[in-house]
Formats: structure tokens, C-alpha cells, sequence
């Protein structure tokens, strides 16, 4: 259960429905990093279907929003998502960015076994050249899954990317994944070097990337989303993974990000749900929505 479960089912012990209660309702979900806008429409929605149906216990209006929360994350599925899909290319290229501390080498290491486990062969370029540890890092999750890792003594993470690529070509892997260095989006010079990675990459093979995947920490609250629009203008990201979603995460974040993108939904290719190689685990909206608000 993430944090927002836990606020939401002190709320749903209650046996009056009221005005208040409603009230209380908005303030767990803005202070879940639902967002503004997300909040109020799933208050509009709840109240709504709620006298539609003439529900008026807690217990029924909880089952509502949960339906509600479902419908707003649905978009967010993938459906083509690479961790359950039939690789029908190969390589497949993921390109993966993000910022320090986000979890993004440790999300690559669970992807690497992932794939592994569906007997892939996989690759993976060492793209993050700032870091002088980050090749290291790379490496050892490299060592651990049993897979190729291509680094550069030198600087050029766009060379780095363009030699995995064609490394993963030569070999008959099925999948490359590509680190890049950790960075704020408002570092432009930083951004800039992304998107000449980027196209480089698609030099290196027509389509690709086919997906380039923004890791985001699932604590970060409204902070994420900034993130998540700074880089899908930068780059025109695919997909998300979302990460350190334990039991102190508050998880409303996904609603937020649903609810911005809408209109061009950014899907959600997995959650890391704990440190473990198997804690990263494909995003299904139901599932999540269970979470967010879990039978009392």
C-alpha cells in the first residue's frame, strides 16, 4: 500500500458521508501528489456517478473511485509493452534518460533481467561518459545479468551509443539498452547532447530508438511531472518507468501524469517496487489503482 492508500483508508473507516468528508477526500488526494487538476476531476467524477447511482456509503464510494482512478490510469498502459510483447525487430533500442538519483542504472539492471528471463539476449551501451562511476556501475549490473557491456575510454556518448547499436546488430542481440548521463532539464547544453544521441542512435539503425524511457522517482511528487514534460518536449519520450515505489512512496503521482497527458498519453512500462532483480514490474492500471486504494 503507498502513502495515499494509507491516508484514503482512514478515510473510508468512516461511516458518515458529508460535505466534510468530500473536503477531507480532496485534501488527501492533493497532498498524494494527485495534482490539481487530476483531483478535481475525479471529485467531479465520484460525486457524479455517486447520485447517478444513488451511493452514499463510504465502502460504495470507495469502489467508485477506485473505477474512477482505473479509468484515468488506463492510457497510461502500454500496448505494445516490450517486457510482455514478441520482440518483432531486432535489436529493439531503448534508450534510457533521466536524473542523478532517479534510479535509472539499478531500473536498467532489472530491465537487462527482465529480458533475461524471457530468454532475451541483451546488450548495453555504458552512455552516461560524465560519471567517471557510472561506467563501473553499469558494469557490475552487466556482470550480474551475464550480459556485454560497450564503453569508450573517451567522452562521446553519442559514439558510445552508435558502437552498442551496431554491436547489438553484429552480435544478433535481441534488445539494447543505452544509458545516458544523469541530468536536470534545465541543463540545455546537457539536453542538447541527448537529443544528438538520440539521432545518432536512429543513424545507427532506421527506428530507433523504439523507445526512449524517462526513469522518474515515484517520491519526487509534483517535481516528476515537470520532469516529465521537460524531456518528452526535448526528446519525445514513449515511455516511463517509475521507480522506488515502496511503502513510503505516495504513489498519487500517476494520476497527475495521466491526467496531464491525456490527450497524448506517455505510457508507463513498469514499477520498481523494491530493491530486488524481480521488484520491477509491468504497469496494468487495475493493479495500481488496487494500491492506491486497497479493500479494507
Amino acid at each position: 500500500m503507498f502513502g495515499l492508500g494509507k491516508t484514503l483508508s482512514k478515510l473510508f473507516t468512516r461511516q458518515k458521508c458529508d460535505d466534510q468528508w468530500f473536503e477531507d477526500l480532496e485534501e488527501s488526494l492533493l497532498l498524494g501528489d494527485v495534482g490539481i487538476p487530476a483531483t478535481q476531476v475525479l471529485l467531479e467524477q465520484l460525486k457524479k456517478s455517486a447520485k447517478e447511482q444513488g451511493v452514499d456509503s463510504v465502502d460504495e464510494l470507495r469502489q467508485l473511485l477506485k473505477l474512477h482512478i482505473e479509468s484515468l490510469l488506463k492510457p497510461l498502459e502500454h500496448p505494445h509493452n516490450p517486457l510482455l510483447s514478441d520482440i518483432n525487430h531486432k535489436p529493439i533500442v531503448l534508450l534510457v534518460v533521466g536524473v542523478n538519483g532517479a534510479g535509472k542504472t539499478t531500473s536498467i539492471g532489472k530491465l537487462c533481467h527482465h529480458f533475461q528471463k524471457r530468454g532475451l539476449s541483451v546488450l548495453l551501451g555504458a552512455g552516461d561518459t560524465f560519471r567517471a562511476a557510472a561506467k563501473d556501475q553499469l558494469k557490475v549490473w552487466g556482470e550480474r545479468n551475464q550480459v556485454t557491456v560497450i564503453t569508450q575510454d573517451g567522452g562521446d556518448a553519442a559514439a558510445v551509443a552508435h558502437d552498442a547499436v551496431k554491436a547489438g546488430i553484429a552480435r544478433g542481440s535481441d534488445v539494447v539498452i543505452i544509458d545516458t548521463a544523469g541530468r536536470l532539464s534545465t541543463q540545455n547544453h546537457l539536453m542538447d547532447e541527448l537529443k544528438k544521441v538520440k539521432k545518432v542512435i536512429g543513424k545507427a539503425l532506421d527506428g530507433a530508438p523504439h523507445e526512449t524511457i524517462l526513469v522518474i522517482d515515484g517520491n519526487t511528487g509534483q517535481n516528476a511531472l515537470m520532469q516529465v514534460k521537460a524531456f518528452d518536449q526535448a526528446l519525445e519520450l514513449n515511455s516511463l518507468v517509475i521507480t522506488k515505489l515502496d511503502g513510503t512512496a505516495k504513489g498519487g503521482v500517476l494520476c497527475a501524469i495521466a491526467q496531464e497527458f491525456h490527450s497524448k498519453p506517455i505510457h508507463v512500462l513498469a514499477l520498481g517496487l523494491g530493491e530486488q532483480m524481480a521488484d520491477l514490474k509491468p504497469f496494468y492500471a487495475p493493479q495500481f489503482a488496487e494500491l492506491l486504494l486497497p479493500k479494507q
